[in-house]
């Protein structure tokens, strides 16, 4: 494709809308659905999506909450990590998930990835536990739509003492050995921010369990600790997903499973379309059920190629820049493997996101490849 004929194109990275313009009478629907009924706060759309939720996945429970970022530090406080605890996870994540463990007091530290998947590598884990002390809560990132390594983690934070809390907001149907993502820890959540796989028209958030009772301290902690209304059992917080969004997300999640198909088509298209280039390609590993939230690839050319799609009218993104123990806000302030964290600072140095969402047509799959091959001539 030349640049005079790509420069008429415009593909976007990301297109959170292009569900929204498709199925717009739904949506329209369901928001005027909850209008008409008059309760805006954990009504009926709520309860509905939570047991929707709950049953598409074979979870015990659910309960909806304000965030992503939310959902991680109640799944926490429900498990009783508070001040004094120290909570494992990587620092090639969304800073929210550090920030969740901070929320609760706790203190991070930091681990290392796996180079195939950019997930927790367990053998970080037990080398960071055995050589700098215990913690109290593992938090295992499905990053980018692949599942970590749970049987290794769960191995290792049992042997321990350790809770795990799986972090699934980029893996919403995503599974391992034919488990979903958040029913192998103890406890799980989900962002249902805009651009997830499964995203709402603004916040929302999801804590899942096997653990019936586990979701109901939730739910308790989500609205100022209230058992009884107005009364304050335990001190709470104010985090509810609201009834809007719940009931558009009741419209999203029948097409989860079509929009996840979808992009494992388009993955492959990308996959068999650069396959004999120097990118470093996504790897997914056996038992695996990929839901490629994103398509991350690898160069060390990075900063190159990404201008050069620009120019070509076609969007990326980099997830992440800068890995959270180099970033000022935590900097020297955390403690990391003893190792170090060398691959995490490569990988971050080196990833950048391809156009990635169902909606995307096959001829602008077609014309990422393309104009991605002609600039790594």
């Amino acid at each position: 494709m030349s640049e005079s004929m790509s420069s008429t194109r415009s593909i976007a990275q990301m297109l959170p809308g292009a569900f929204f313009a498709e199925h717009r009478s739904e949506v329209q629907a369901a928001l005027l659905r909850v209008v008409d009924q008059g309760w805006y706060i954990l009504g009926q759309e709520v309860r509905c999506f939570e047991e929707e939720f709950a049953q598409t996945f074979g979870f015990a429970a659910a309960a909806g909450v304000g965030n992503g970022t939310d959902a991680l530090a109640l799944a926490l406080r429900a498990l009783g990590v508070g001040p004094g605890d120290r909570v494992a996870t990587v620092s090639h994540t969304a800073v929210a998930t550090v920030a969740a463990i901070e929320m609760v007091g706790a203190a991070p530290v930091l681990l290392e990835i796996l180079q195939d998947t950019y997930t927790l590598d367990p053998e970080s884990l037990a080398r960071t536990i055995e050589s700098t002390g215990p913690v109290k809560a593992v938090i295992p990132v499905h990053l980018y739509g692949h599942p970590a390594d749970m049987p290794a983690i769960n191995a290792i934070a049992r042997a321990h003492g350790a809770f795990v809390v799986e972090d699934c907001s980029q893996a919403h149907g995503a599974s391992l050995n034919g488990q979903p993502v958040g029913n192998m820890g103890e406890i799980g959540t989900f962002s249902l921010y805009p651009t997830k796989n499964l995203g709402a028209l603004g916040d929302g958030g999801m804590v899942v369990s096997r653990d019936h009772e586990l979701i109901q301290r939730v739910r308790i902690l989500r609205e100022y600790g209230w058992v009884r209304r107005y009364v304050s059992d335990v001190p709470g917080i104010n985090s509810r997903l609201d009834e809007l969004q719940a009931s558009v997300l009741r419209v999203r999640l029948p097409y989860l499973g079509w929009a996840n198909q979808r992009r494992n088509t388009i993955a492959a298209t990308y996959s068999a379309g650069l396959a004999d280039t120097d990118l470093v390609l996504p790897e997914v590993s056996e038992g695996a059920l990929h839901v490629f939230h994103q398509y991350v690839v690898r160069h060390s050319r990075r900063e190159q190629l990404v201008e050069g799609l620009k120019k070509q009218g076609i969007g990326t993104n980099i997830h992440y820049p800068v890995p959270v123990h180099r970033q000022p806000a935590y900097a020297s302030r955390c403690v990391i493997d003893p190792a170090g964290l060398k691959l995490t600072d490569q990988i971050a140095n080196e990833v950048f996101s391809l156009p990635m969402y169902p909606e995307l047509t096959d001829a602008d799959v077609s014309a990422v490849i393309v104009a991605l091959r002609s600039l790594l001539k």
